[in-house]
């Protein structure tokens, strides 16, 4: 599968921004998906993943309550809607894909368990 992330920019603290991430291939609805993403000089971390199914998600504390991941399968599309946004998300966002075969609501918050990775796209947050 092909990961194709946008919907980045500048924005100001407080703002809302939707980021999104087509899919290509037939089998979206077989892969786990996540978002990470990657602050100037710094590892890159996990912000938030869905099941298979859409039922299942799980975020990282800082961005609990402000975050929503989502999916259409049926679009081969995965959102994360950003509201509240803080300078500290100042990253490139990454979104990633796991293959799930054997779980509608298996999810994974490890880098290493997602062998599929899009090019990233550019969130700025000024104060």
């Amino acid at each position: 599968v092909q990961l194709v992330e946008s919907g980045g920019g500048l924005v100001q603290a407080g703002d809302s921004l939707k980021l999104t991430c087509a899919a290509s291939g037939r089998t979206f609805g077989n892969y786990a998906m996540a978002w990470f993403r990657q602050a100037p000089g710094q590892e890159r971390e996990f912000v938030a993943a869905v099941s298979r199914s859409g039922n299942t998600t799980y975020y990282t504390n800082s961005v609990k309550g402000r975050f929503a991941i989502s999916r259409d399968n049926a679009k081969n599309t995965v959102y994360l809607q950003m509201n509240s946004v803080k300078p500290d998300d100042t990253a490139v966002f990454y979104c990633a894909a796991e293959l799930s075969l054997f779980s509608t609501e298996y999810y994974s918050t490890a880098e290493r368990s997602y062998d599929h990775w899009g090019q990233g796209t550019q969130v700025t947050v000024s104060s």
